[in-house]
């Protein structure tokens, strides 16, 4: 299982981004996937992620700025990011937690880090 992140860049505060992920591979079913973030210095924290339910978790930071959506069909999610903050700076990971066709035990899979820099 891959997962493709995409989306990241430089903002002035107050802008949006959207960051977007797409899993791929022998995906039988994918259990939650989202957004976790690192800014230098820190642990990496969840953002956002949606379950298969179709249930949505925010970190408090970021309720009401950010906005996690997905196309099931696309096994894509994306997360469109408003008002940001300078404290929202940090590198993104696309997180998910996945059942393949091969073994249907849950396998937590990472995508690669994309900057999101926000800054006058």
């Amino acid at each position: 299982v891959q997962l493709q992140a995409s989306g990241g860049g430089l903002v002035q505060p107050g802008g949006s981004l959207r960051l977007s992920c797409a899993a791929s591979g022998s995906i039988f079913r994918i259990v939650t996937i989202g957004w976790y973030r690192q800014a230098p210095g820190e642990q990496r924290k969840l953002v956002a992620h949606i379950r298969s339910s179709g249930t949505t978790n925010y970190a408090d930071s970021v309720k009401g700025r950010f906005t996690l959506s997905r196309d099931n069909a696309k096994n894509t999610v994306y997360l469109l990011m408003n008002s940001l903050k300078p404290e929202d700076t940090a590198v993104y990971y696309c997180n998910a937690v996945v059942g393949t066709t091969e073994d249907p035990r849950l396998v937590e899979y990472w995508g690669q880090g994309t900057l999101v820099t926000v800054s006058s």
